[in-house]
């Protein structure tokens, strides 16, 4: 070892060796290993602060966004009449935006429905199968029950928003998006 280079007090070299079997760069650069590892309770305790703070900041924002959706409501928009709609026919319309394409399906005489087009996992489109009563999402093979929107087949676990619907003078029109959580 070279004059003026010390070990660190207290510590043994990583490797088990004296310090003076030690490479010449052990002795330019001594660490101890076992202070090296060490974290203080003052490091610990800032870091869950810092943790913590971040955890509470997203929630905040997610209650926020959560808050401004549910304040603004959509306008009201015709989507097609009741007398030119068969059973078993499906009209594709765009609501709130033209960003959102939904789906409306007559399911009997005086039952329709309509439900946002976009699968809850990942967002791909679903396509209705009536045959088999369900919106089936090709992209990873996700189906939705046709009468309730729930997922029953897939990686999908919400289910789709509903479109709610009114029907006033034989005309059915959207009116709102009720995004169910379960």
């Amino acid at each position: 070892m070279e004059q003026g280079h010390l070990p660190p007090s207290g510590s043994e070299p990583p490797n088990g060796r004296s310090w003076h079997e030690q490479a010449g760069w052990r002795n330019d650069f001594p660490i101890d290993w076992a202070q090296d590892h060490y974290v203080q309770r003052r490091e610990f305790v800032k870091f869950l602060c810092l943790t913590s703070l971040g955890f509470a900041v997203g929630q905040l924002c997610l209650l926020g966004s959560s808050w401004l959706r549910q304040e603004t409501r959509p306008d009201r928009k015709e989507i097609a009449r009741l007398d030119q709609l068969n059973i078993g026919q499906v009209v594709s319309f765009r609501y709130p935006t033209e960003r959102h394409p939904c789906l409306l399906v007559r399911l009997g005489p005086d039952e329709i429905v309509a439900y946002s087009q976009l699968c809850t996992h990942l967002s791909c489109p679903v396509v209705p199968q009536l045959e088999q009563q369900r919106f089936f999402c090709p992209c990873h093979h996700g189906a939705f029950d046709l009468h309730d929107g729930r997922p029953i087949l897939g990686p999908p676990r919400r289910p789709l928003p509903r479109v709610e619907l009114q029907v006033e003078g034989g005309v059915i029109y959207a009116v709102g998006v009720r995004a169910s959580t379960t």
